[in-house]
């Protein structure tokens, strides 16, 4: 969980102003969609976390 907030906070949150919080949960969401499904890691082979998952299941 570390890993995620740092990241979140450099990649998302520094130099950014919400007018709403809304906005915020709105850009929040985003985030996670991404971290999750499009953000691919080395440490996974090249993949996405949600694929790589998805990828040891059948292996």
């Amino acid at each position: 969980m570390e890993n995620f907030f740092g990241r979140f906070k450099v990649e998302m949150f520094y130099g950014e102003k919400f007018e709403t919080a809304d906005e915020f949960i709105r850009c929040l969401e985003e985030y996670i969609h991404y971290y999750n499904n499009e953000r691919i890691s080395l440490k996974l082979n090249g993949m996405s976390p949600v694929q790589y998952r998805t990828h040891s299941q059948f292996v």
